[in-house]
């Protein structure tokens, strides 16, 4: 049987197109991809791409309507859908509405709904202010049991200083420890 992976994404949209190829590489793997997208992600065209692209793209890797709303976000956990969840990129907003119990998108209330499972929730941080207004959010998350984070770093140290992001080449490698409830190591690279 396949590990049933959520791929949850949100309105990080400058890092779609390092984190879709990972969705790719997890295919690859055998993962069974159940797409999720914040309103924002699903809907809205930017000079990354226009979301109807990303949408068809994913869709067709995956096979699977993405879930892009409240009412077919609600089921993952009462139908225990997932084994696993990653939310890759995670942006501030949705860090900080699932470190306050939030959860009013497709996403956030993936994420409270898979939880209720004691299942591993995987993080991909891409955030301008990780180092600052966001810093105890991610701390909260860190702290959590469940929660797991793909290592990150300050992506431009001089011209936003407060700023991280995942190294999302690192996603398959921190799913694989997260099923073992273990954290990749090391967090801060």
């Amino acid at each position: 049987m396949s590990i049933r992976l959520g791929f949850a994404m949100c309105g990080s949209f400058c890092t779609f197109k390092q984190v879709i190829p990972q969705m790719y590489r997890l295919a690859e793997e055998g993962y069974e991809i159940f797409p999720i997208m914040s309103f924002n992600a699903h809907s809205t065209d930017t000079r990354f791409g226009s979301s109807a692209s990303f949408v068809s793209e994913i869709e067709g890797l995956t096979g699977k309507k993405i879930i892009s709303s409240i009412a077919s976000a609600e089921p993952i956990g009462p139908k225990k859908l997932l084994d696993i969840l990653l939310v890759a990129p995670a942006t501030g907003n949705t860090i900080a509405k699932i470190a306050a119990g939030i959860s009013d998108t497709p996403v956030t209330l993936a994420v409270k709904s898979h939880l209720r499972n004691s299942r591993p929730v995987v993080i991909a941080v891409s955030t301008n202010d990780a180092l600052s207004g966001n810093a105890a959010n991610i701390g909260s998350l860190l702290s959590r049991k469940g929660f797991y984070f793909v290592p990150f770093s300050q992506d431009d140290p001089q011209g936003k200083p407060c700023s991280a992001v995942a190294d999302f080449t690192l996603i398959p490698d921190t799913v694989r420890y997260a099923l073992e409830a273990r954290q990749l190591q090391p967090l801060l690279r």
